[in-house]
């Protein structure tokens, strides 16, 4: 990305910073994957509990999505030894660094929904 003249110093890798953010966090469903996950550390997530319970997701989808945040570590996957094969997702160390950033967006979702609704 090049700079216009104008631009601050520090413009062109505060925006870089944030498509890379947005590369990996973007979309309809990662964050709210990780924010399941964060939420319920200390149960067992599987496959069918993330898809049941995160609605409106098809398998194919979560399939993808999941796959994407183990490649960028935020997730990580354990196939379980069991009949039938089951796949248990937790969150990582690092993907539990995105979660001041799920709370801020929560935080701001709450207060535009209200702010809407004043209208």
């Amino acid at each position: 990305m090049k700079a216009l003249k104008n631009d601050p110093p520090t413009c062109t890798e505060n925006l870089l910073a944030m498509r890379d953010t947005l590369d990996i966090l973007g979309g309809k469903w990662k964050l709210l994957i990780l924010h399941y996950l964060i939420t319920r550390e200390s149960q067992t997530n599987t496959f069918k509990k993330i898809q049941r319970e995160v609605l409106g997701i098809s398998a194919k989808v979560l399939t993808k999505e999941l796959k994407d945040l183990e490649e960028n570590k935020l997730v990580e996957r354990e196939e379980l030894d069991t009949k039938p094969k089951m796949v248990e997702y937790r969150i990582t160390d690092y993907g539990k660094s995105s979660k001041q950033l799920i709370q801020q967006l929560v935080y701001w979702g709450k207060n535009h929904r209200y702010k809407m609704l004043q209208s």
